[in-house]
């Protein structure tokens, strides 16, 4: 009896423990845009699924190619998302006609960093095998802290003054895209995200994520594989995608961004997959003038990301033309 109530003791502690840790993230937690794009992609069907990192989620606007295609899309892009994230998210969606998968190749030379974004994908999973395998592929490998206290990785200064918000909003389930509005950039409800003019003539350079012969990380590249294998078993179209960057970085970088598009076109072509590279093949078809974009790393502005998505759902129209 004595051991019974001893148990009993330890696991209404556990208890506690848990749901004291679940109060704090549904409080603490900050509502992301991650939160609406997960929503969206396992409440919704579409035609079109975009993955990769922040060049695509800024370049390419779905509701735009719409115009062109006819195809619905979403766009599941964000900064830090590695082939890992894109593997996982697309294991999530259950019905997909096609995965555009926009390749920052500096990704693939590079690890996945401790810290929020660790957690911006994983965090809004619902429940699945595909979560539980990428919780231990992934997450497990993370700092403590980011497992028990995931709110930990945001300011409390920051995100104390919005409890109630965050808090009616994830309770009453509020996806309001307004909530995702701040002074530089909005959020669509497609996913992508529109980021305002800037005035180019106050630009810093600053020195983007290059890609370097012979540093390929492996984990990130197979990772890629078990995407393409993924997309092929389940008769899911694949296309590549690698967005316009600017002239001025081109130049600088030459030498790195050669010998990724040498790299990376090798592959496509040995995996049987469609690559679009508009700094090579497709050079011409959309400005690399500065004033399109709101960085040297090559974010569009939203005027100039527009015309890019009318440009980008034409060569996807005439690429899937010739097949």
């Amino acid at each position: 009896m004595h051991n019974f109530k001893k148990v009993l003791k330890t696991f209404l502690v556990l208890v506690v423990c848990v749901a004291l840790l679940a109060a704090l993230d549904l409080a603490l937690y900050p509502c992301t845009f991650m939160r609406n794009d997960v929503h969206a992609v396992v409440t919704q069907q579409f035609d079109d699924i975009i993955v990769g990192t922040s060049h695509g989620k800024m370049d390419i606007d779905p509701e735009v190619m719409q115009e062109v295609t006819g195809r619905s899309g979403h766009n599941l892009c964000v900064g830090g998302e590695y082939g890992i994230d894109a593997y996982y998210l697309t294991r999530l969606i259950k019905e997909k006609q096609r995965i555009i998968y926009e390749v920052d190749p500096g990704y693939f030379v590079s690890e996945k960093e401790e810290g929020n974004n660790y957690l911006l994908f994983y965090h809004e999973f619902p429940f699945s095998k595909a979560k539980v395998e990428y919780f231990w592929n992934s997450i497990a490998k993370c700092n403590f802290r980011t497992v028990l206290f995931p709110w930990y990785e945001y300011s409390l200064s920051y995100e104390l003054p919005k409890v109630k918000d965050t808090f009616t909003q994830k309770v009453t389930g509020d996806y309001d895209v307004s909530h995702l509005k701040s002074d530089s950039q909005e959020y669509h409800e497609s996913g992508f995200i529109e980021r305002y003019p800037v005035d180019v003539t106050k630009l810093k350079k600053s020195e983007p994520k290059l890609y370097e012969e012979g540093k390929v990380n492996e984990e990130n590249m197979e990772y890629l594989k078990k995407l393409i294998s993924f997309c092929k078993e389940n008769n899911i179209e694949f296309v590549a995608v690698t967005t316009p960057i600017p002239i001025n970085t081109l130049k600088d970088y030459s030498d790195n961004y050669n010998a990724a598009w040498k790299y990376f076109g090798k592959f496509f072509e040995e995996q049987g997959v469609e690559y679009l590279n508009f700094n090579t093949e497709y050079f011409k078809a959309f400005t690399h003038d500065l004033k399109a974009y709101t960085d040297y790393d090559g974010h569009m502005n939203g005027d100039a990301a527009e015309a890019y998505s009318k440009v980008l759902a034409q060569v996807l129209e005439s690429a899937g033309q010739k097949n």
